[in-house]
């Protein structure tokens, strides 16, 4: 297939290499006002690198815009009338409603919204889905495109911005704990590299302990906290410091700052 990713970002990037590793596309455009960010990818035949939105949508079958959301208003206004019939647009950012997307370029369009997160590049994410009536119709095609790189959830639009908080701030989140985790791995006399490798390595193994035991985290808890023992004493100790509540107050506070964006 041919893709285009509009404006190639951090996350753009992002997903064009998760794209790439997973040879999903036979033709990938990326595009950008300045391009110097991209030459990496001049090492792919495949990639044609770009700053011209209009030749990126007329060579394209499926349209991933990941522009900031300032700037997608005036972009879909420019290439409302270049788009083809059957084209796929996703977009993937933040606070722009299908229907404020449908209001510039039209309900007969295959319009789909996605929040997949930076994790996507290793083959990782956790993408979210939404699309309007007649995106619906491909809405197995776009679930094909971001399982690539790594898992998709079909769910309700009014869902989306919380699915960006867990998903795709989570990341952040996760990298903080996994960093405090390292921190308090050196003060025990570790080496810095060392430390690292042994967060990183801990924080991978449990989720993937959950994901295939299907197990409920409580239940993992149990098997490694041993009554007086120094599991459970640290874990008391964390929660007596308000680790879980920091973390949900977080959460909540991301959602109300992302409700506040409007475009």
């Amino acid at each position: 297939m041919k893709v285009a990713i509009i404006g190639a970002g951090s996350l753009g990037q992002s997903i064009a290499k998760g794209m790439l590793k997973n040879h999903i596309a036979s033709t990938l455009y990326l595009t950008k006002r300045n391009t110097d960010s991209l030459n990496d990818f001049n090492a792919y035949e495949e990639v044609i690198i770009t700053s011209n939105n209009v030749k990126a949508v007329r060579n394209s079958d499926i349209l991933i815009f990941a522009v900031q959301p300032r700037h997608l208003k005036n972009i879909l206004d420019e290439l409302q009338y270049k788009f083809k019939k059957g084209q796929i647009i996703i977009s993937v950012i933040t606070g722009f409603s299908l229907a404020k997307i449908e209001n510039i370029i039209g309900s007969k369009h295959n319009i789909i919204r996605a929040m997949p997160n930076t994790a996507a590049s290793v083959g990782q994410s956790m993408t979210c889905i939404s699309a309007n009536e007649k995106g619906k119709e491909k809405i197995e095609l776009a679930k094909t495109i971001f399982n690539s790189m790594g898992l998709s959830m079909v769910i309700p639009e009014e869902q989306l911005q919380a699915a960006t908080v867990i998903c795709a701030s989570g990341i952040a989140f996760w990298m903080r704990l996994i960093r405090a985790t390292t921190q308090g791995a050196i003060q025990l006399g570790f080496e810095a590299h060392e430390a690292h490798e042994l967060a990183m390595q801990t924080c991978f193994g449990a989720a993937t302990l959950l994901k295939d035991s299907g197990n409920h985290p409580e239940a993992e808890i149990d098997r490694v906290t041993t009554p007086g023992g120094c599991t459970i004493e640290g874990l008391n100790e964390m929660e007596h410091q308000g680790l879980s509540s920091s973390l949900i107050k977080g959460i909540n506070v991301s959602f109300n700052k992302i409700n506040q964006i409007k475009n």
